[in-house]
């Protein structure tokens, strides 16, 4: 068995050859999320535009693994992050699609968000803390009072809308292409039902600005949603530059992410 990096749970990931892939959780807090994925994958799949993972088997804690384990069918792609990307709009326009046919399912007996998929669609205040200590960690790298008004301005909303289905996860190594364009999308690990603002995050981790724009007309959230949605980027991107900090590469692209969002900040403040 060949160790593949495809995203997941946080797992560990076996290719099977040309056709299966065996998942398994790495640690106690990820094992919810094997028997969500075998649950809503198949009802989720023939409403999406696009590939999803398909459950064939779930296997038993044995053989000294102690936690429930998975096996999907293999899905051939490149990862947005191995593949990099030559139109950001249409990837944009794709992505936007998908998410637009996932919130359009009724989610009325889907999860809500909460301590299994880390509350990703749920409300932004439980990282309140979090981000505020990561803030002032880094004191004068970022700027702070940008960020603090970022932050705010994405807490002093909530989703007023019937709860949707959230991915939790749509970022570069969970999006896979084919011949140059988006053709699937894994890791449901962090799925659930609430606010799809927490699906917004790519917008400025991975696009650029014209593929922001492209993304935003092509899915019509509101104003606050996307105020939410750079509150859950902003918080994602200070807790990795806090706390990695000793790692350069990744130190760069979370600055790289915390400067995209203060700019869209700004642009927005004066539409």
């Amino acid at each position: 068995m060949t160790p593949v990096s495809v995203g997941g749970w946080d797992n560990r990931s076996f290719h099977l050859g040309d056709s299966m892939l065996v998942r398994l959780p790495s640690a106690a807090g990820y094992v919810p999320q094997v028997e969500k994925e075998h649950r809503l994958l198949p009802m989720l799949a023939p409403h999406l535009p696009l590939q999803i993972p398909v459950p064939l088997a779930l296997g038993r804690p044995g053989e000294g693994f102690a936690w429930p384990w998975s096996v999907y069918r293999w899905i051939e792609g490149e990862t947005v992050r191995s593949a990099g990307l030559a139109d950001m709009a249409g990837f944009a326009r794709d992505v936007a699609r998908f998410l637009a046919a996932l919130q359009a399912i009724d989610a009325s007996n889907g999860p809500p968000a909460g301590a299994h998929n880390f509350h990703r669609g749920g409300d932004l205040r439980v990282y309140d803390g979090q981000s505020r200590r990561a803030m002032a960690t880094l004191g004068a790298e970022i700027d702070g009072i940008t960020a603090r008004e970022i932050w705010e301005t994405a807490l002093a909303s909530r989703w007023e809308n019937t709860p949707v289905f959230v991915h939790g996860d749509i970022a570069d190594g969970n999006l896979l292409m084919r011949d140059g364009r988006l053709a699937a999308v894994i890791d449901f690990g962090c799925s659930g039902v609430g606010d799809p603002s927490a699906d917004l995050v790519i917008a400025w981790n991975t696009l650029d600005s014209a593929g922001r724009r492209a993304f935003r007309q092509a899915l019509p959230l509101d104003a606050p949603a996307w105020a939410r949605g750079r509150g859950w980027a902003l918080w994602k991107a200070l807790i990795s530059l806090a706390e990695r900090h000793h790692d350069a590469a990744d130190a760069q692209l979370q600055r790289r992410v915390i400067a995209a969002i203060i700019a869209d900040h700004r642009e927005e403040t004066v539409r």
